[in-house]
């Protein structure tokens, strides 16, 4: 009897343990996935970021080569002036 009553306890226990640990598995696992969410808008952001830098980076480069055509062909013009002038 005392086998029987002990077993039952036993087994009783490890099922209400397990449906304790089941639970608290989801709430971990809920609390990993908002985790994870966050910092991966975080990292978004960040990469949005750097990606803007290096298109504006791109873009004023461009800018500047062709301002320094521009230049460079006014510098020819007025050398040209000059030297006819001359």
């Amino acid at each position: 009897m005392k086998k029987i009553v002990f077993t039952t306890l036993t087994f009783t226990l490890l099922l209400s343990c397990k449906e304790e640990t089941r639970e608290k598995v989801k709430e971990a696992g809920k609390a990993v996935g908002s985790e994870v969410k966050v910092a991966a808008q975080k990292t978004k952001e960040k990469v949005g970021k750097y990606i803007d830098t290096a298109k504006v980076k791109e873009k004023a480069n461009k800018i500047i080569s062709k301002s320094a055509e521009v230049v460079e062909k006014g510098a020819k013009k007025v050398k040209e002036s000059a030297s006819k002038n001359e």
